[in-house]
């Protein structure tokens, strides 16, 4: 029988930031951008006490919470903190699949023999990590990926919970709808209006009525709500994208301005992609506009890049359609965001790179990161963009699930 681990981290970027001011263990704080417009990244217990959540507005927490304490995000030191987790993981098995900084999936079936039945491995792996750490994660065992996330939100935080497998319809029966994997808001409400509210109902439902409330996602749903999930645990060192976003302070307005926006975001993205020896094919652009909807689009590259002007020109051909027809009728953007995905190493990308621009690109871009390296980010840019101006905010970020909440 598979034996599966969803290693959480509890509270990750404000636990990390913890580790440096110990004297604020044990009151409201979080992690944040201290500015108008910022999102909460990360928030302590008592925070969430009083009805802090992470991706909710800066101003909306403080309204909540007049005193929280506002920390400054270090993603360079979350990175660090992470590669020491994920090593202890490959400690006890080759078999990790990293879904962010900070949680994974371990497939340690093949480790029994060597570390014992997978709750022990279990609680090794948290005792390691508090004591080489000073961090505490929250772990779910089962048979399947997906009870196994479910199982280590159970366990929050600073827990451990087991799902044997002959007990998997027994734990997710009574869960409601939206514990399902792929299960968001817009699924949910459906659900809800043809009376399936629990796991339990939507296991029991005839197929075709999941075919016609979720299409053909229906089916999968409803298999995981009868605790089939095949998915092996995929094991990878590389992340599957890379992405910058920049929420700016006062709302763009123009597609000029958005423009130079998007280019200081390529230079960010290129730059980190440059860094980790990687290429990209797959391009996306998300454009959030002042009430809070959002539009993406995304387009296959000829070949991978990790080139700046490639994926500024492709993103901005991404963007250009939408702010033309958005603008006039949207207040402004709030947000812009480029991903980079189907990531290759750059020596693989580079066989593809036979034009002399793009080799001249490519050592322009060298020279910038050289000098960001020594310097700062700030140190060198190209004409028309600037820093962000005070209470802005700028994202970095790698993995398959990027959004403002991942440091929960």
């Amino acid at each position: 029988m598979r034996q599966v681990l969803h290693v959480d981290m509890d509270a990750f970027f404000l636990s990390v930031e913890l580790l440096e001011r110990p004297e604020l263990r044990g009151t409201s704080c979080l992690v944040a951008f201290d500015g108008p417009r910022s999102v909460v990244l990360s928030a302590s217990y008592e925070a969430r006490a009083r009805g802090i959540r992470s991706a909710m507005p800066l101003a909306r927490a403080r309204g909540a919470d007049p005193r929280v304490v506002v920390l400054e995000p270090r993603h360079e030191l979350y990175r660090q903190y992470s590669a020491r987790i994920m090593e202890i993981f490959r400690s006890f098995t080759p078999l990790v699949e990293p879904l962010s900084v900070d949680e994974a999936f371990l497939d340690v079936t093949g480790a029994e023999k060597m570390f014992g039945p997978p709750l022990a491995i279990a609680r090794e792996i948290r005792r390691r990590i508090k004591d080489e750490l000073g961090l505490t994660a929250s772990v779910g065992v089962a048979s399947t990926k997906f009870v196994a996330k479910v199982a280590s939100t159970q366990s929050k935080p600073d827990g451990l919970f087991y799902v044997p497998a002959e007990r998997t319809e027994e734990f997710l029966r009574p869960l409601p709808v939206g514990a399902l994997w792929g299960v968001g808001a817009k699924s949910r409400e459906a659900l809800l209006a043809h009376g399936l509210s629990t796991i339990a109902h939507v296991a029991d439902a005839p197929a075709g009525l999941m075919r016609r409330v979720l299409g053909e996602n229906g089916v999968r749903i409803q298999a995981l709500a009868r605790g089939i999930d095949p998915r092996p645990v995929e094991p990878t060192h590389a992340e599957k994208s890379l992405s910058a976003d920049r929420t700016f302070l006062k709302d763009l307005t123009s597609e000029d301005e958005a423009a130079t926006a998007l280019l200081d975001i390529a230079h960010r993205v290129g730059s980190r992609l440059r860094r980790q020896g990687l290429s990209g094919r797959g391009v996306s652009v998300k454009i959030r506009w002042a009430d809070f909807t959002d539009v993406q689009r995304s387009r296959m590259l000829e070949h991978p890049t990790n080139v700046t002007s490639l994926i500024y020109s492709a993103a901005r051909d991404l963007a250009a359609p939408v702010l033309a027809a958005g603008l006039p009728a949207k207040s402004g953007v709030r947000l812009l965001s480029i991903r980079v995905d189907r990531l290759v190493s750059a020596d693989a990308g580079a066989q593809f790179d036979v034009f002399a621009e793009e080799e001249a690109a490519s050592g322009a871009d060298g020279a910038m990161d050289a000098v960001r390296a020594r310097f700062g980010d700030s140190a060198i840019t190209v004409a028309g963009i600037l820093p962000p101006a005070a209470g802005e905010s700028r994202d970095v970020r790698g993995g398959s699930q990027p959004p403002p909440g991942s440091g929960r």
